[in-house]
């Protein structure tokens, strides 16, 4: 049979250099007591520790994997090394004349029924019940003035609680306080403003700091009261700000909606770097940054999974894909949908970054949506260590990275003295690096998970 992967392909969709190495070491015979492939997908049996093997399962389509294991990468090692004896042309992987094991084909099933209830088409589309557009949009008015009017009163009691706690003296919180603002965040969630409670909890664990947080804490809550007071004027917002707005709020449109009425774009799409966050109530939150290497545009893919799901695609780190990308509206559209991708044989060489104008573009950034989390910034400089403070030195000042140990000194040995081309998420106080490329064109990139 013939591979229909390479090695560095199946590789480069590796979060991180030890799960690489940990499948090579998998990737052999006798560790697998079943192995299967079909037109749509490969399946494999791996003997861990413990008795029962490891089910472990990719499809080819969209190169995605599932795995029994406890891992909480994706694709975890034993995805991996199924792909790798894939592309080496195992002949266990030929053709077997009895169908695929049940729980292969519950999964492929359930992927098919989850991809159909976004796009309905036949007799499914047809048999759903038929609603008058006029009915349809005074329900979905209705719902949406029922949300507006919990919002602003939730708003309107965070209002009065930020304006106290000022008024008590942030140096001054207690445990009462903390205690307050447990309760604060618990009531933004039951106003249906749930990214409220979050930026509550991150405006308090900076107050944990102690003195060297409060600047954070008091930046934090005053982007706050600038929420509230958008709640209430949001009638007389354009509607780029209310977007804006609801984003903030964690009310963005639904990707439906996006995806029949949102700014479309092809281009062909160089993968720069990604990072996956593992979040409260075992959801984890996975965002991709792409450059459109026709249009010049950042676009951010921005996923989530919940309990160890596995993505419904990959985007292989400084790769380049075709696709038509779906952008959420506002007024600095970067968050995007792409419903479909195809890989591009062309190989992208090393950026150049002018670090002057990347500080000016994210400045201007934050200025246009001061409520978004992180913006992208590119740069080039020295990545330097001070008591253990990790730096990027650039010709236009000193930028504070976010690294911890090990990914520091990887990311100072992969430079070996010489300056590097770097990308990142900027929050404005810290830079987190995600890829970096050499003047050669050799590449880093962060682990995705």
């Amino acid at each position: 049979m013939d591979a229909r992967l390479t090695r560095e392909q199946v590789l480069a969709l590796a979060p991180d250099a030890s799960s690489s190495k940990a499948a090579g070491g998998l990737a052999t015979d006798g560790k697998w007591g079943l192995l299967g492939a079909d037109d749509e997908a490969v399946w494999g049996e791996c003997q861990g520790s413990g008795a029962k093997p490891y089910q472990a399962q990719v499809d080819l389509s969209a190169l995605v994997s599932r795995c029994s294991c406890p891992s909480r990468k994706f694709p975890c090692k034993h995805g991996l090394a199924l792909l790798l004896l894939y592309a080496q042309g195992n002949p266990r992987f030929a053709p077997l004349p009895q169908a695929r094991p049940g729980w292969v084909d519950e999964w492929l099933r359930g992927r098919r029924e989850r991809a159909a209830r976004h796009v309905p088409t036949g007799e499914g589309a047809a048999a759903a019940p038929v609603v008058a557009p006029e009915a349809a949009a005074a329900a979905a008015a209705k719902r949406e003035a029922t949300r507006w009017k919990r919002i602003a009163q939730g708003s309107a009691e965070l209002e009065r609680w930020i304006a106290d706690t000022f008024r008590h003296g942030l140096a001054n919180l207690g445990a009462s306080q903390r205690e307050d603002a447990m309760n604060m965040a618990a009531r933004m969630v039951d106003a249906q403003a749930p990214a409220l409670a979050g930026q509550l909890q991150l405006a308090m664990d900076a107050e944990q700091i102690g003195v060297a947080g409060l600047s954070e804490m008091g930046e934090r809550l005053g982007l706050m009261q600038l929420l509230n007071q958008a709640v209430h004027r949001r009638s007389v917002l354009s509607p780029a700000r209310v977007a804006d707005l609801r984003a903030a709020l964690g009310w963005p449109l639904d990707k439906d909606e996006v995806l029949a009425t949102g700014e479309t774009l092809h281009d062909r799409w160089h993968v720069l770097g990604q990072c996956a966050v593992e979040l409260p109530g075992r959801l984890t939150e996975r965002r991709v940054w792409l450059h459109g290497l026709d249009s010049g545009r950042t676009a951010l893919l921005q996923e989530f999974a919940h309990g160890g799901r596995g993505w419904e695609r990959t985007w292989p780190a400084n790769h380049v894909l075709a696709a038509t990308l779906h952008f959420f509206p506002g007024t600095v559209p970067l968050r995007a949908l792409a419903p479909a991708a195809t890989a591009l044989a062309e190989q992208p060489g090393a950026p150049q970054f002018d670090g002057s104008a990347g500080i000016d573009q994210a400045s201007a950034t934050f200025a246009t949506n001061p409520w978004l989390a992180q913006v992208p910034l590119r740069l080039q400089g020295h990545v330097q260590v001070a008591d253990d403070t990790w730096h990027m030195h650039t010709d236009v000042g000193c930028l504070p990275l976010q690294l911890d140990t090990d990914d520091g000194w990887a990311l100072m040995a992969f430079a070996g003295g010489h300056p590097l081309c770097v990308m990142g998420e900027w929050d404005g106080r810290a830079l987190l690096p995600l890829s970096a490329w050499t003047a050669h064109g050799h590449y880093w990139h962060r682990s995705a998970a």
